[in-house]
């Protein structure tokens, strides 16, 4: 039983990115098609597809690379735990290393980036960081 699934997707993404793997298959859920789409948003991924699979689908996110193979993800940080759970409002959302990487919220509006969410004036539960 898997205690922690957006934890598990993180881990499942850095492994592929330090393996230089051009996809990482994911089991599916809406909260991992959200975050997914915020990364594509952003820029850190190519693509994301939903995969049909036994016994549950897969989400494939199609990982991003530099011309000379460098890793457009270095580091993605899960924040909020299931033992820890971090909340924050829209104005002290802080800007990740000055702006060069993301939070990503989960808001009543869905998963928003960290930028959007300050855009729109939503607070949420801080999932990750990702830079």
């Amino acid at each position: 039983m898997m205690t922690d699934p957006i934890a598990d997707m993180l881990t499942r993404i850095r492994n592929a990115v330090r393996v230089e793997r051009p996809y990482a298959d994911i089991p599916l859920s809406k909260v991992k098609r959200g975050l997914a789409d915020v990364l594509k948003r952003e820029g850190y991924i190519w693509d994301w597809e939903e995969i049909e699979a036994e016994p549950c689908n897969q989400l494939r996110v199609a990982l991003k690379y530099g011309p000379s193979g460098e890793r457009v993800i270095q580091q993605i940080k899960r924040v909020s735990k299931p033992g820890r759970r971090v909340y924050s409002k829209s104005k002290d959302l802080k800007p990740v290393l000055n702006g060069l990487g993301i939070s990503v919220i989960s808001t009543s509006n869905g998963v928003v980036s960290d930028r959007e969410a300050r855009q729109k004036n939503l607070g949420g539960e801080v999932l990750c960081e990702i830079w």
